[in-house]
């Protein structure tokens, strides 16, 4: 009991360092590329202190947290401060506290530390919660909660305009994300993400093979849940200044920022273990779950951190080349094409989980990558009829401005 004790602090040490230090340098990735985006320089200069050694700007993470730490936390007069305090670690905990069920490999052999352990370590926090998902979608809800605490307990419009936009926002997009999931869960018969790569491993066949509609509802509904560009609308810095944490300076302000980008990062864990196969990599990484050699615990590391970090890039690639959605569209966007489009994911799924052994024996060889096939073209047909179907846009929409008397415009 002791071993175990110590073996899951070890992991959570180690696992807080990692994430809060990724975080740190992703903000510096992320303002590389978007210099390159946009053709100018990035941080580029700030190296070691005291030393003439710049290596690129990688010290710039580090003059920021200090940056932040030392800046004067200023509490306006008309706020609430009890809950104006909260809010920040309400958010920031809940995103650190999602990192206990998300595995970022397999596990270790049983002879590592030269014995000392004797039994293979699974590299995730809490390997025995068999409800992962509906964990990470209980503190999900709970972060919910700092952006809506945050914007109210400022007094402020612009806090409290961005506080009603998220919640709203929020709440849409759940629906989507959980009917995303749905499908993820029928195929896999778990809600273990463990158990969920395992059964990509077992058949070869990642999940957004079988069910695009499904990773499409999900990759849209993670966006809008990171309230990231084209959906951040909640802090949009060109209406509302920052939304919800306007009035935040110091520590408190980097709680919610490193949060935001905690959420950027679980977002990519998920959409790479519910659709991208985890840690398989065919000819690899090898398909059983235990008994794995050295090379082989190293490379599920190695192949999950690579397809995490090519999620994340392409999370910065859209946030600098998309413009926002107005807050219509947004909705609208989550209720007329989302929920349609995950519930007919959820029945293509449940078709095929079905009837997925006569099918299997029909197709022959390969049936398990002809179903896929026959999958896509039957989410393609239907996406089209759907859309055919659907009716005309109509032209007597309400105007989002006023316009003046006398006016055709």
């Amino acid at each position: 009991m002791l071993a175990l004790s110590i073996e899951a602090l070890i992991k959570i040490a180690l696992m807080l360092f990692a994430v809060m230090t990724a975080a740190a340098y992703l903000v510096l990735l992320e303002r590389w590329m978007c210099a390159w985006m946009q053709g100018r320089l990035g941080p580029n200069r700030v190296g070691i202190p005291f030393t003439k050694i710049r290596l690129f700007g990688l010290g710039q993470p580090l003059a920021d947290g200090l940056k932040f730490v030392a800046k004067q936390e200023y509490t306006p007069g008309q706020v609430d401060k009890a809950l104006f305090s909260l809010a920040p670690v309400v958010i920031l905990t809940s995103a650190l506290a999602v990192f206990a069920v998300i595995p970022v490999g397999s596990v270790l052999p049983a002879d590592i530390a030269f014995g000392y352990v004797d039994h293979e370590i699974p590299l995730v926090i809490a390997p025995g919660v068999s409800v992962a998902l509906l964990y990470v979608f209980a503190l999900s809800s709970l972060a919910v909660y700092g952006v809506i605490l945050g914007g109210w307990a400022s007094n402020s419009k612009y806090s409290f305009i961005g506080g009603l936009r998220s919640s709203a926002q929020l709440i849409a997009y759940e629906l989507p994300l959980g009917l995303g999931i749905l499908g993820v869960v029928l195929m896999s018969h778990s809600l273990n993400l463990s158990t969920i790569i395992e059964a990509q491993a077992a058949s070869g066949v990642w999940f957004v093979a079988v069910q695009p509609l499904g990773f499409l509802v999900f990759l849209v509904a993670a966006f809008a849940e990171a309230a990231r560009l084209p959906f951040d609308l909640p802090k949009a810095e060109q209406e509302l200044v920052g939304g919800y944490h306007t009035e935040y300076s110091g520590i408190r302000l980097l709680m919610y920022l490193v949060a935001e980008f905690l959420h950027m990062v679980t977002a990519a864990f998920l959409i790479v273990i519910l659709f991208f196969g985890g840690w398989h990599l065919w000819g690899v990484t090898g398909g059983n779950a235990t008994d794995v050699t050295w090379f082989q615990a190293i490379a599920r590391i190695a192949v999950l951190m690579a397809k995490v970090m090519s999620v994340i890039l392409f999370f910065m690639l859209v946030r600098w080349s998309w413009p926002r959605f107005r807050f219509d569209q947004l909705m609208t966007l989550a209720w007329k094409v989302m929920l349609p489009l995950g519930m007919l994911n959820l029945v293509i799924v449940a078709v095929v989980v079905e009837y997925r052994q006569p099918l299997e024996s029909l197709l022959g060889a390969g049936a398990a990558w002809k179903l896929a096939g026959i999958t896509w073209i039957v989410s393609i047909v239907a996406v089209v009829l759907a859309t055919a179907a659907s009716p005309p846009r109509s032209d007597n929409r309400p105007r989002l401005y006023a316009v003046p008397h006398g006016t055709n415009s």
